[in-house]
């Protein structure tokens, strides 16, 4: 564990300037408090105040004092900064705090905390994998992002693929910020690339997570290009999703909560009622783990997304999958995939819901369908219903909907985060309903 001194010597070694003091609002946009590094040891001492009364999701202006705790294990020199000539800056992640010292019940990185207390108390560590899909774009002569990709190669594809350099720079960033990178690809679409790190626990995942694409963007903008995680930025091709693995780990026992030698899937009765926990509550997720409008354009059908609520491992179109695990490695690997995420989401929620529902059917017990190996991608919607299989949900709307109708995943929120991301979503629905798109005066303004 790093103390106070560890990262005053480092500041000192790496010769830092400033320091950002990072926190997410409640859409999962990075926030930063600038210091001198002159200021840091105050900091670590007696937090830093700011006014969290303009921040999405936070306080009101009569109650607007809050201040920011570091958590010193996240500590990180920012990579590009080391040969800039505005000085070297570090980064801190924070823990958001009211004035009577409690903490912000708002603080997306508190709510995901709340949940892993549950599990704390169980005995477990919840671990989790996010996979972060990505385009590059192309600007325009004024820097603004432009929809032209930055090359036009395939999945996997070597030859074509002008983002080879780029990943790979990428890929040395994020090891500043303690990221382990396991593979760097090409994905399907043109444009379209994806950067996996190694799986840990879902509270340092999910600042990986939002360092993550804190990095991407600045080093893609270094290259003259804009990183994009908007689920789906062009029609017609595969949009960028958020798969995340699941697994529960003791650490006394030194066991895989979900695996079982006995079961065909190596899943534990533990396992399948947390699978079947998500697949009950997955509509109110979707509000979270899929936030925006442009998220629903790639839940659809014929885009390798997952639509239907089913699981399996053989068949990659399920909501949820098992993954196949080389022999000999099932203890260690059986996990389960939850496909639907996408990267707009906040980490911090997202991973927080996942839990929240998946411990709800283990609670209740709840039990898990059969599962489903055929393609379900060749189904109609019809088909799948007269199967007994649903869908997630298929807009923003309905997602909303089922989010204020659920009480468990409210809960993980709490009333008045609920209330604030509610609004702000509906709000934002509203504004795309009562907008008119460039489709709609191709297809009707000559006709009628």
């Amino acid at each position: 564990m790093l103390t106070k001194q560890d990262i005053l010597n480092r500041a000192k070694e790496e010769k830092v300037e400033f320091v950002n003091l990072q926190f997410t609002d409640l859409l999962g946009i990075i926030k930063a408090l600038t210091i001198p590094i002159s200021k840091l040891e105050d900091a670590i001492d007696m937090n830093a105040w700011f006014d969290g009364s303009s921040i999405e999701g936070f306080t009101r202006i009569a109650e607007s004092d809050m201040y920011l705790k570091p958590d010193l294990e996240t500590f990180a020199v920012i990579p590009w900064t080391k040969n800039s000539s505005s000085g070297v800056i570090a980064r801190i992640i924070c823990d958001v705090y009211m004035p009577d010292d409690t903490p912000f019940e708002g603080d997306p990185r508190y709510i995901l905390k709340k949940q892993l207390k549950r599990v704390e108390e169980m005995g477990y560590i919840f671990n989790v994998g996010p996979e972060l899909e990505f385009f590059l774009f192309e600007k325009d002569a004024n820097g603004k992002p432009i929809l032209t990709t930055h090359d036009e190669a395939g999945y996997f594809d070597q030859t074509t693929d002008l983002g080879i350099e780029i990943r790979k720079e990428m890929s040395s960033a994020l090891s500043a910020f303690n990221i382990d990178v396991e593979a760097l690809h090409h994905e399907v679409a043109p444009g379209q690339h994806e950067i996996d790190f190694k799986y840990g626990d879902a509270l340092s995942v999910a600042d990986k997570a939002i360092s993550f694409k804190y990095t991407l963007k600045a080093i893609a903008k270094r290259h003259n290009l804009h990183a994009t995680f908007m689920p789906k930025p062009i029609g017609g091709i595969n949009g960028s999703g958020m798969h995340v693995h699941q697994s529960f780990y003791d650490p006394k026992t030194n066991k895989n909560i979900f695996y079982d030698s006995n079961d065909k899937y190596h899943l534990s009765d533990f396992a399948k009622h947390f699978i079947a926990g998500q697949l009950e509550h997955i509509k109110a997720m979707n509000a979270i783990m899929n936030p925006t409008v442009n998220s629903y354009k790639r839940l659809v059908v014929g885009y390798e997304a997952p639509v239907y609520v089913a699981w399996g491992q053989r068949n990659r179109s399920a909501l949820v999958r098992i993954p196949r695990l080389t022999k000999g490695r099932e203890e260690k690997g059986t996990r389960c995939e939850l496909r639907c995420p996408d990267p707009a989401s906040n980490p911090y929620l997202t991973f927080a819901v996942m839990l929240g529902a998946g411990l709800d059917g283990v609670s209740k017990k709840t039990p898990l369908p059969q599962p489903v190996e055929e393609n379900i991608f060749e189904l109609s919607v019809s088909q799948a219903r007269e199967k007994g299989i649903g869908t997630v949900a298929i807009n923003l709307h309905e997602a909303l909907t089922s989010l204020k109708e659920n009480k468990v995943i409210k809960n993980v929120l709490g009333e008045e985060t609920f209330e604030k991301y509610f609004n702000a979503k509906l709000q934002e629905y509203d504004e795309y309903r009562l907008s008119v798109s460039q489709w709609e005066v191709n297809r009707y303004l000559e006709i009628y």
